[in-house]
């Protein structure tokens, strides 16, 4: 036992002894359902742990003793915050830096003068971890400023500093706070250290916006030198953050202080990319890299400047960085063909990315796919299911319907392996049911696997889904009638309907749509679309219909509604006039993607906009943002979608 050890069992025994002594019953906690006894018993657990505690046996303390939002503090906190200044000024506690932060975070105007002495000297404690949880939330310019006057350590000065210059950026902020922070930053930007001087310039930028801008040059020197990536981690600390920020997080920190000169936010990625080394910063390339990958999602002008970058790093000897550049030739489709004979030769590349998933090979496949490439064909079912059944991956990659519903001209070549998949995996793969909806999507052409969808009727966590392929495959898969005895559904009527479809009938299927459309309450968009199927044929049930375009239902269904009534009418006029409003909403403060491309693909079909189309058209058509609200692999393939509905509805003629 050290002379340490022996020292501490002499003063936990007093501790333990003290609390013991405090009347806890009837004390109330932050949380009425938190017990009070959960308070010394977390003191003592901590007290006995002494070096051995850590920030978790420290959870219970702040859920009891932190106010709720506008609510005054418990009446337990009086009590229990001179144990935790006791707690917290022992330099053998190993958890002092939470309990510093839940004083922090505190009212102390309850202790007295020696525990208000005891929890003040903290902010001079010889430990810097210390000093920095002493930091309170939302403290005041003056608290802040003198904090910076006094603290040596600019592990301690930075987030200090980085508080301050969030309260001089302020719209309500003081000219006095401005000016002491303009002379605080002065001898920092003037200075030596590039770490503290990237720190000076991400604060002044808050208020010189074009400060960033004009020290490019300096910032790509400072972020591509492999030598300051440990000093970054040694020092940034963002306020209230245990822990330090690296190089790669600041970098996407000052990056955000670009955002209004889109120039200089595209600039220094690419060159900080062609700055550093590719076997010695890796972590920052990728960092570039996922960057470049935000920047496609988010505006379209990127792409060029991209392609023949991500094109190059094909061949970087770090996985992940070949694997995003991939990823980004797969964002770019088309386009990327120019590198096809490379990427297939990265098919079966199996180097992964913790923070993606997937392989280089699979992300080189995605990439031949998009840019129409029959390489990507063999071994793309069987990888996109392995990918969907691995539990274990963090996969962010395009889903199963992304990647196979734009391929039905190629169903032949691939529906041996779907139809493998369907009958290996059965209703407990996690593939089948996404590997359903590219059939439903393929229609007609799905009709082979139709042995493979029987035994999926059975089963209820696939019936739905089987029954809806069948009813896209229509009348060619009247063999399977005998098998929707075996359905296991919620609702018989999705078997009914499924069964006149299939049926020689028509006009039996076309009762059946009418019957689930009067039975549907709150009307339901999937019979609203089946009955537009049967063109002018289903003319006289239009007054069923019409009420449902109106107010009263959601917008999804009053537009199924009014494509419906089209189609059965064949009524231009009308249908062009609500679609416009369908157009309108959904180009307004609130995008609404999903509608206007169906909006638009119904305007197409009719051949007619108006003015008034015409003009949102033209103005979506000229953004260069992602027309999508999705952040992944979604944002392109809708954009470009969208993007065509749009020059095919221009093309129309006006009313």
């Amino acid at each position: 036992m050290t002379d340490t050890d022996e020292n501490w069992l002499p003063r936990t025994t007093a501790f333990l002894a003290a609390l013991d002594a405090v009347a806890w019953n009837g004390l109330g906690t932050a949380h009425p359902a938190r017990p009070v006894r959960d308070v010394p018993q977390s003191l003592r657990r901590i007290a006995c742990a002494g070096p051995g505690s850590t920030e978790a046996d420290c959870a219970g303390l702040f859920q009891h003793l932190q106010p709720l939002p506008g609510r005054p503090a418990p009446s337990v906190a009086a009590v229990a915050l001179p144990f935790v200044v006791a707690l917290a000024a022992d330099p053998r506690i190993g958890a002092r830096v939470a309990l510093t932060c839940l004083l922090a975070s505190s009212d102390l105007s309850a202790l007295d003068g020696t525990d208000l002495a005891r929890a003040r000297a903290l902010h001079t404690d010889p430990d810097p971890a210390v000093r920095r949880a002493t930091l309170p939330p939302e403290a005041s310019p003056a608290e802040l400023l003198g904090r910076l006057r006094t603290e040596p350590d600019p592990a301690v000065r930075l987030p200090a500093l980085f508080a301050l210059g969030d309260a001089a950026a302020a719209p309500d902020a003081d000219p006095g706070t401005v000016t002491a922070l303009r002379a605080l930053l002065e001898p920092l930007l003037d200075g030596d250290d590039p770490v503290l001087w990237v720190a000076a310039v991400h604060v002044a930028a808050a208020l010189d916006r074009d400060l960033a801008v004009r020290e490019l040059d300096r910032l790509v020197a400072v972020f591509s030198d492999p030598a300051l990536r440990s000093r970054f981690a040694e020092i940034w600390y963002q306020p209230y953050y245990a822990f330090p920020s690296d190089r790669e997080a600041v970098f996407r920190r000052i990056h955000r202080r670009l955002e209004h000169d889109p120039a200089a936010r595209l600039a220094f990625p690419l060159r900080l990319l062609a700055a550093t080394d590719p076997v010695h910063d890796a972590p920052l390339r990728r960092e570039v890299l996922h960057l470049a990958w935000q920047q496609l999602l988010q505006r379209r002008s990127t792409a060029s400047s991209w392609l023949p970058v991500a094109g190059t790093l094909l061949d970087d000897p770090d996985g992940p960085v070949r694997l995003r550049a991939a990823n980004l030739l797969a964002a770019l489709g088309p386009a990327a063909a120019p590198y096809g004979d490379r990427l297939a030769a990265l098919l079966d590349d199996g180097a992964d990315d913790p923070e993606l998933g997937g392989t280089v090979g699979g992300f080189a496949r995605w990439a031949l796919v998009r840019t129409g490439d029959p390489r990507a064909l063999p071994g793309l079912v069987e990888q996109l299911r392995a990918q969907e059944e691995d539990e274990e991956s963090c996969f962010s990659g395009p889903s199963i319907p992304h990647v196979l519903v734009p391929l039905r001209t190629q169903a032949p070549a691939l529906l041996p392996a779907i139809r493998a998949a369907l009958r290996d995996g059965g209703p407990d793969s996690p593939a089948t049911c996404p590997l359903l909806s590219v059939l439903r999507c393929w229609g007609e052409d799905a009709l082979p696997a139709l042995p493979e969808l029987l035994p999926l009727l059975a089963d209820p966590s696939t019936s739905t889904d089987a029954l809806a392929v069948l009813r896209a495959i229509g009348p060619a898969a009247a063999p399977a009638l005998p098998a929707l005895a075996t359905c296991q559904v919620h609702d018989p009527r999705h078997v009914a309907r499924t069964a006149a479809r299939l049926g020689p009938d028509r006009d039996a299927e076309l009762r059946s749509v009418v019957d689930a459309i009067r039975a549907a309450d709150p009307p339901s968009p999937g019979p609203l679309a089946e009955l537009a199927r049967f063109g002018r044929a289903a003319a006289p049930h239009a007054d069923l219909v019409r009420p449902i375009c109106g107010n009263g239902t959601d917008t999804w269904t009053r537009l199924t509604a009014t494509l419906t009534l089209w189609s059965i009418t064949g009524e231009d006029a009308p249908a062009v006039r609500a679609l416009e409003g369908f157009v309108l909403s959904a180009t307004t403060d609130s995008p609404g993607f999903g509608i206007l491309s169906r909006a638009l693909g119904g305007l197409v079909r009719i051949g007619t906009i108006t003015p008034a189309i015409r003009s949102a058209l033209h103005s979506l058509q000229q953004s260069d943002q992602r027309l999508s609200s999705y952040e992944n692999h979604e944002a392109v393939l809708q954009d470009e979608d969208l993007r065509t509905l749009i020059d095919r509805a221009l093309a129309c003629r006006d009313t």
